[in-house]
């Protein structure tokens, strides 16, 4: 258990925005209206793919699973960040913040590999077109799912029992929406090494290895698309990766300007702002993202509302 001044630290104090109470209640509707965009979102995406036949495709599977992810992801962290904003601070006990830290770190490794995956899949379905349907079985589909949710809870695992094994002294309180790793860092005390050098293994594995599946993938896939004859084929082969390619890009680029950068002379306002993206702002967008992107989803949104339409006629 962390220690303060020699006495078992019981409970850690979230205190992000207090310095600004005036900000309070206008962040907490905003914040609020973001996290229920994000769960209807993201239900609205699941319900779409499990009920059209022509989403039944491993494209969509992947998409399924990160919107599902995606929900998850954001309800482990939004809805102690509006007790934060609406109470002016809010204590979690050592278990909680642990917790939350666990669920954080599971959600956002699946992420990380779900997006590698469906890079893959991008891969395959453009370079491999003819194997596609041989590769892409249910077996694998389902094979590369658990794999991913597997890695995510291993990585999970270690990272927590890593991080709330170090030593904690001085100040409890935490200037940040929620128990994440570069502020408890700060908290520490004495000989720290070998578990920061575990967690960072560990955040090097997960991010690098996801980002480099996901860039080695889309350079077979542009000498690909540079390689068909028609412009009109290029556009239309491009367009199936555009989506997925601003949700990487999105999630991805949060990630690594907050974990993989030097911690020196950080800014905890900064920081805040940058978790806000990757904690609220990315779960929120990634089902506007690919429904706005993708001719399937919106033919089947069309559908369901012309069904709910007919419905409600007398």
């Amino acid at each position: 258990m962390a220690r303060r001044n020699g006495t078992e630290v019981t409970e850690f104090f979230l205190t992000a925005f207090s310095e600004h109470p005036e900000w309070g209640l206008p962040l907490f509707l905003v914040f609020l209206s973001f996290y229920l965009f994000t769960l209807l979102g993201n239900a609205g995406m699941v319900l779409l793919i499990r009920g059209d036949g022509r989403l039944h495709t491993p494209m969509y599977f992947f998409l399924g699973h990160l919107s599902f992810v995606d929900m998850c992801y954001s309800s482990a962290i939004v809805p102690q960040m509006l007790a934060v904003l609406l109470e002016r601070g809010a204590a979690l006990s050592y278990p909680r913040c642990s917790t939350q830290f666990f669920l954080f770190t599971f959600f956002a490794s699946i992420d990380c590999y779900l997006l590698a995956i469906m890079a893959y899949d991008r891969y395959v379905a453009v370079c491999r077109p003819l194997l596609y349907v041989t590769i892409m079985t249910e077996k694998a589909r389902w094979g590369l799912v658990a794999g991913a949710y597997a890695a995510g809870f291993f990585s999970a695992f270690v990272r927590t029992v890593t991080a709330f094994s170090l030593s904690f002294c001085g100040n409890n309180e935490i200037d940040f929406i929620f128990c994440d790793l570069p502020p408890l860092l700060k908290l520490t005390c004495g000989d720290s090494y070998t578990q920061e050098v575990v967690i960072i293994v560990f955040a090097v594995f997960v991010m690098p290895v996801c980002v480099l599946v996901i860039l080695v993938s889309y350079l077979f896939i542009i000498r690909a698309i540079l390689q068909i004859r028609s412009a009109g084929g290029r556009a239309k082969t491009f367009s199936t990766c555009a989506s997925h390619l601003t949700a990487v890009s999105l999630f991805f680029g949060t990630l690594i300007f907050m974990y993989l950068r030097d911690n020196s002379g950080q800014s905890s306002e900064e920081d805040r702002v940058v978790s806000v993206l990757y904690t609220v702002v990315t779960p929120m967008l990634n089902p506007f993202i690919y429904s706005l992107r993708n001719k399937e989803v919106k033919e089947a949104f069309r559908k369901v509302l012309h069904r709910s339409k007919a419905s409600g006629k007398p």
